[in-house]
């Protein structure tokens, strides 16, 4: 990946060169910084979806507020910083730096009697590990009442003109799968490495508790669910994978505090039944056994971190010895709300690919300068970029990836599944590539990796393969090939 980054470099500085003085200056050189930045992660997904909620949640802060406020409005970058800080870019003006207060956990942002409507984005700047990461940007609610307010997000993540995209990858979420949905998700995709192209796409059943009416087994349900979509062809046309994730309890998961969870025993302790009958709707959790020892605001706030199913799970857990700390119970409500699978596929999809991604977003954008606005000196630099995007083996595993995905490459099940893993469909690393277990030694590793070559190689030289497949085949073994120089020089 260091050689396509490096190539991608190279591209920009003939770039600078070709475009020195003109107003794609500043645009080309942001561009080059951006190869030197965390991955930016837009979170996107219709009204009242739980993307804030979310983005707390992967942060491990309460920093994005959830309610309907004017911030919730307005595009917003999370960014990692040795300062505290909340910038405000206006749509006119210069942009200035804002007071803010943290009330109950998330950022109050006064925005200086700017309307929302007047601000093109805010950008806050927070120390954080997880934000070293990722940056990541929060945007306002598509399906929104407000024409222009859910005109924002398609204008940042969609747009068709031929500016850069300002992210390299997206987390969409979804409570059911809405018409729009996937109109966005298309419109978000680009048509110059291939079309459709789901490889910086993933998607979230977001709320996922609430698809089993708040049951403690309302997660299995959204987990079948969210399987069910991963393997329709429109969905996969659009995102690598659809993730089920309950956002409210995943949030509060990582940051329970030792309060919570007192309360959380008291109501461990009382008898099963009697806890079942208290926790059968939010109005009787809230009114009933007054000997409890908690107050109806108590209560209340409980059911604002938690959710009804999240009381459930924790005084579960807590009954049953599962968890007895802070520590524990934090622990087993972040794997079972989802959070613990995100942060593995975001991994292995988006934060291993991380070069690959930023490099593509910085060679589209270059791509459509040199369509947009030729320059004396600019042919040379159009034909760099083409030979790059149609040359990097892993642009042409984004290509096969996009056309198995559209139904352009097929064959038997087993063999167009085995023809997705080894191009990297369920993640760069090896051991996913070659259906292995993380901790597959070396000699494991190169065993299977030499099999998947013989595999496809004879699979590209039968003449019974079909034209696609072979075409496919012949990138397959590339991969193969690649991993086994990987562990050549790991040994």
């Amino acid at each position: 990946m260091s050689t396509l980054v490096d190539r991608t470099r190279a591209a920009l500085a003939n770039a600078l060169d070709v475009y020195k003085g003109s107003p794609h200056a500043a645009g080309l050189v942001a561009l080059r910084d951006r190869l030197d930045e965390p991955l930016r992660v837009a979170i996107a997904g219709r009204v009242k979806s739980g993307k804030s909620t979310l983005l707390n949640a992967l942060v491990g802060e309460r920093l994005a507020p959830t309610d309907a406020g004017e911030c919730t409005r307005i595009i917003t970058w999370y960014k990692d910083g040795h300062t505290y800080q909340v910038m405000v870019h206006p749509r006119d003006g210069q942009p200035r730096q804002l007071r803010f207060a943290r009330e109950d956990g998330a950022i109050e942002v006064d925005l200086g009697g700017l309307a929302p409507e007047a601000v093109e984005q805010l950008v806050v700047t927070w120390p954080s590990q997880a934000l070293r990461t990722a940056t990541l940007i929060d945007t306002p609610g598509i399906g929104s009442l407000s024409e222009q307010v859910s005109r924002r997000a398609w204008d940042l993540l969609a747009s068709a003109d031929e500016e850069a995209s300002p992210a390299d990858a997206v987390i969409y979420l979804m409570r059911h799968l809405h018409a729009g949905d996937l109109e966005f998700l298309r419109a978000f995709h680009d048509t110059e490495v291939s079309r459709p192209n789901p490889v910086n796409a993933v998607g979230v059943l977001s709320r996922a508790d609430e698809i089993g009416v708040g049951r403690v087994d309302s997660m299995a349900s959204a987990r079948r669910i969210a399987a069910r979509l991963s393997t329709d062809p429109n969905v996969r046309r659009v995102v690598q994978t659809v993730v089920p994730v309950a956002g409210l309890l995943a949030e509060t998961a990582v940051t329970l505090t030792e309060t919570e969870v007192g309360h959380l025993r008291r109501i461990a302790d009382v008898p099963v039944k009697e806890g079942d009958d208290l926790l059968l709707s939010a109005d009787r959790f809230v009114q009933l056994r007054p000997e409890l020892g908690l107050t109806s605001i108590e209560r209340e706030a409980l059911l604002a971190r938690f959710g009804l199913f999240g009381v459930r799970l924790a005084a579960t857990l807590l009954r049953r010895g599962v968890a007895s700390t802070a520590t524990e119970l934090a622990r087993e409500l972040a794997e079972r709300s989802g959070l613990g699978e995100l942060q593995e596929v975001l991994g292995s999809l988006f934060f291993e690919r991380r070069d690959l991604l930023k490099s593509r977003s910085a060679l589209l954008a270059l791509d459509a300068l040199t369509r947009a606005y030729p320059r004396p000196g600019g042919d040379p630099l159009a034909a760099e970029v083409e030979e790059i995007l149609a040359s990097a083996h892993p642009f042409n595993e984004l290509r096969v990836l996009s056309s198995v995905r559209a139904g352009w490459v097929g064959g038997r099940p087993e063999v167009v599944e085995d023809l997705e893993r080894v191009i990297g469909g369920s993640g760069s690393a090896a051991y996913l590539r070659l259906r292995l277990a993380p901790d597959a030694g070396r000699a494991e590793l190169t065993s299977a990796a030499t099999d998947a070559l013989a595999r496809w190689q004879r699979r590209a030289e039968n003449p019974m393969t079909a034209h696609e497949m072979v075409i496919a085949a012949r990138v397959a073994v590339r991969s193969c090939e690649g991993m086994l120089a990987e562990l050549g020089r790991a040994g």
